[in-house]
C-alpha cells in the first residue's frame, strides 16, 4: 500500500506528464531529473498492473486507463490544494466560525465595537450569536457549543477562563413624566418605594436579584413584577406608567418613545468574556486578542469591586455567580 505522500507525488507526476506529453517536459516543471519522473511512472504502473501511458520517441499519450486515472487525479489534487489552502487560512484565524453568547446590548458601546471591527476585519469568519443568561451560556462553553460568551462579572468559573475587558453604568429606566426624569443622576435611594418590571427572559431573573440586593439594602421590600416580554415590549409597558425597570448603558443608545435612562449614581457592572481553555479555536484566539487590545486601547482602569457600595458588589458578583 502507497504511503499519502507517495500518492500524491504519483499523481503530480502523472498528471504533469499527462499535460506536457513528455516525460523530459513534465520533469522540467516539477523541478526534477527526468530518470524521477519515468521510474516513478514506472512504479505506479506496476504497482496498478497497467500502463498509464504509451511511450514513443516523440513523447507519451495516455492509455484508456491513464485518461480515467488522470481524470480522477486531476480531481483529487484540485481537493487537496483546497483543503491544504482552507486548513491554513483556519489555523491563522482568518476563516472558520464563532459562536457567541451574548448578555449585554448590541446597541452600542464595547461590545458592540468589538463586534463590529472584528467582522471587518475577518469578513470569512462566519459569526453567530446566542442571548442567554450566564447558566446557560457557561453550560454551553463548557459542552462546546458556544465559543466564547460575554457576561456580567468578573468571578472566576470553573473549567473558563474568565477575562474583564470593560465596565457600563447601570441606567434606570424611567416615564417620561416620572419626577425623576429630568435629573443627570438618580440614586436607588429616591426610588427604592417604586414598582419595579422585569422581563422573564435574560437578562430578566438576574436584573430582577440584582433589584432585590439593592433595594433590600436600603431597608426596602421591592415590589418586582414579571411579564412574559422581551426588550421592547418591557421599555413600552415603562412608558405606560407599569413600572421602572433598569438596565446597561449599551442599551440607551436605543430610543424608545415616553422612556428616559437616568444613570444611578455608583452603579457599575464589569463586563468579562469567558471560554473554555480547552478550546483551540484560531477564530476564537483572534477575537480574544483584539478585544484585549480594544480594551487596553480605552485605557479602562482595571475594575475592582472595592469602588461600589458592598450591596452593589454582591449584586454584581451574584450575576454570574447564580450561574
Amino acid at each position: 500500500m502507497l504511503s499519502p505522500q507517495f500518492e500524491i507525488r504519483h499523481l503530480r507526476y502523472v498528471v504533469a506528464a499527462a499535460d506536457h506529453g513528455s516525460f523530459r517536459q513534465a520533469a522540467g516543471a516539477l523541478g526534477i531529473q527526468e530518470s524521477a519522473v519515468s521510474r516513478r511512472i514506472r512504479d505506479l504502473e506496476d504497482r496498478l498492473g497497467t500502463p498509464l501511458f504509451i511511450r514513443s520517441p516523440g513523447g507519451v499519450k495516455l492509455t484508456i486507463a491513464g485518461e480515467k486515472f488522470v481524470q480522477r487525479g486531476r480531481k483529487a489534487l484540485s481537493e487537496i490544494r483546497m483543503a491544504r489552502t482552507e486548513a491554513f487560512a483556519i489555523g491563522r484565524g482568518s476563516t472558520g466560525h464563532l459562536q457567541i453568547g451574548i448578555f449585554s446590548s448590541l446597541a452600542s458601546g464595547f461590545l458592540s465595537n468589538l463586534i463590529a471591527t472584528f467582522g471587518g476585519a475577518h469578513p470569512d469568519i462566519k459569526l453567530t450569536f446566542a442571548d442567554g443568561n450566564p447558566a446557560e451560556h457557561l453550560a454551553a462553553i463548557r459542552q462546546h457549543q458556544l465559543d466564547v460568551a460575554f457576561l456580567t462579572g468578573t468571578c472566576a468559573q470553573p473549567g473558563c477562563v474568565c477575562q474583564q475587558l470593560w465596565s457600563e453604568r447601570v441606567f434606570a429606566v424611567l416615564p417620561s413624566d416620572h419626577p425623576q426624569a429630568a435629573k443627570p443622576v438618580v440614586r436607588f435611594s429616591d426610588l427604592r418605594h417604586e414598582t419595579y418590571i422585569v422581563s422573564e427572559v435574560a437578562p430578566g431573573e438576574e436584573i430582577h436579584d440584582y433589584l432585590v440586593q439593592r433595594l433590600a439594602a436600603l431597608g426596602g421590600h421591592p415590589e418586582i413584577h414579571q411579564h412574559g416580554v422581551g426588550r421592547d415590549n418591557l421599555m413600552r409597558l415603562v412608558a405606560l406608567g407599569r413600572g421602572l425597570t433598569v438596565t446597561s448603558e449599551a442599551t440607551t443608545a436605543a430610543q424608545f418613545p415616553g422612556v428616559v435612562f437616568c444613570p444611578i449614581e455608583g452603579e457599575i457592572l464589569p463586563f468579562s468574556a469567558v471560554w473554555s481553555p480547552k478550546n483551540g479555536n484560531p477564530a476564537l484566539a483572534a477575537l480574544l486578542d483584539l478585544a484585549q487590545s480594544m480594551a487596553d486601547l480605552a485605557e479602562q482602569p482595571a475594575f475592582s469591586f472595592q469602588f461600589l457600595s458592598q450591596g452593589s458588589s454582591d449584586a454584581c458578583d451574584s450575576l454570574v455567580q447564580k450561574a
